[in-house]
């Protein structure tokens, strides 16, 4: 082994010897390559958002919105990325942490068992594994995205903005066991086991569910998933994906067991620059009073690249919402992408919601911010400790709508 001349030095005085000088540069060595094939990436998203009209406390009822991001400027969320993915190895290993910093972090849920809410969360955090079981099965072992889906978490990975009914219906995040399966260029299979629905890291199913029992502490989650692709002698159609799949398992939220499902496809088209999408999510919850048991949505999309930097996007979406008390609520979004700025993600967008049924007056939206007390309840700002907070009056409003700019840099 070659040593630099400065160890060389030490070593004829005796402040050093020669093979501890060996293993610390051995373990040096073993450092600089693990960082060498480490990355380190992430995003800084913001927006500006105009709900026009007075008395919009009750918006969309879709994730990551509410009234704390109407009429005005926000920061959504500051993601950092550190990874070190799976190299060609047979047994490769490697790990991925995703962090979230700000308002969604909060949203997103994923805080420990007994940790209070806050503006810093985990969105993920997995050890990367593979076995070379024949094309080799990847493992992620931690907390990992959900398996089932056509919008992210992340949400400069999708076309739009705003998420979906689809997405605040289905899980976002599970801690477990996922493994992934590529059969061929065309074929892949993914399946896990995680503690339950939600997405609070540790969580354990708890119950007592709806009906009053009562879970084990060893009663877990299961998913399932299925991706078909296109092969590249489809012609025009080649790179269409369909997808589908399967979650099953105890959510705390709900109190109650719960299988989602989803099935998804992309289409390309004969038109260049065009792409077509759907999905369909439907949620059972299981033995729940009534017909308060399920709710399902369906949404269609439509991306057009008009030129390298010029893109449109839109959705148009239908949600039933048995569970919620037989709502029916229509939506279509526009927007457009123009990446002016390098790195920079930036994009105007106009929603529209339409409460089409829903109990009572049939009107969900709109609604003040007034000060309540814990119970909920309406109180005073002058009555001291009894306020806690802001919630909202009764909606009397069947149309919501919602103009925002979203700037997202990614480095």
């Amino acid at each position: 082994m070659k040593f630099n001349k400065w160890t060389v030095g030490l070593a004829a005085v005796g402040v050093v010897s020669l093979a501890s000088a060996a293993k610390a540069e051995e373990k040096m060595s073993r450092l600089e390559t693990a960082l060498s094939s480490t990355t380190i990436s992430g995003y800084v998203d913001t927006s500006i958002q105009w709900n026009p009209r007075t008395g919009n406390a009750s918006g969309a009822p879709v994730s990551f919105q509410g009234p704390d991001k109407s009429d005005g400027f926000n920061l959504n969320v500051v993601q950092l990325s550190i990874a070190q993915p799976l190299d060609e190895a047979e047994w490769a290993s490697g790990y991925k942490v995703d962090l979230w910093f700000g308002p969604d972090a909060n949203a997103l849920g994923s805080q420990s068992i007994g940790a209070s809410a806050g503006d810093l969360a985990i969105r993920q955090a997995y050890v990367a594994l593979r076995t070379p079981v024949g094309n080799g099965i990847d493992w992620k072992v931690g907390v990992f995205d959900t398996v089932i889906g056509y919008e992210s978490v992340e949400s400069g990975n999708n076309p739009n903005y705003t998420r979906s009914y689809g997405f605040t219906l289905e899980p976002t995040t599970h801690t477990g066991v996922l493994a992934t399966y590529r059969l061929n260029d065309y074929v892949a299979f993914a399946g896990g086991v995680a503690n339950t629905f939600g997405a609070s890291i540790n969580e354990r199913a708890q119950g007592p569910n709806s009906s009053g029992a009562t879970k084990s502490e060893s009663y877990k989650t299961y998913m399932g998933s299925i991706a078909l692709t296109a092969p590249d002698d489809w012609g025009w159609a080649a790179g269409s994906t369909l997808y589908a799949g399967v979650v099953n398992g105890f959510n705390n939220s709900a109190a109650d067991n719960q299988t989602s499902y989803y099935v998804g496809a992309t289409i390309a088209t004969p038109v260049t620059g065009l792409k077509l999408g759907g999905s369909f999510d439907f949620v059972d919850l299981h033995n729940q009073p009534g017909n308060a048991d399920s709710a399902w949505s369906a949404a269609a999309y439509a991306s057009f690249q008009a030129t390298e930097k010029l893109s449109f996007h839109g959705r148009g979406e239908y949600l039933n919402l048995e569970a919620g008390g037989d709502i029916e609520l229509f939506a279509l979004t526009g927007t457009v992408q123009y990446d002016l700025w390098a790195n920079v993600i930036s994009r105007l967008e106009v929603r529209w919601d339409r409460c089409m049924d829903a109990p009572g007056s049939k009107k969900i939206f709109g609604g003040k911010n007034v000060p309540v007390d814990e119970d909920g309840e309406s109180v005073s700002p002058q009555d001291g400790d009894d306020w806690v907070g802001w919630g909202s009056t009764d909606p009397k409003k069947r149309d919501a709508f919602l103009v925002a700019l979203q700037l997202i840099y990614k480095f």
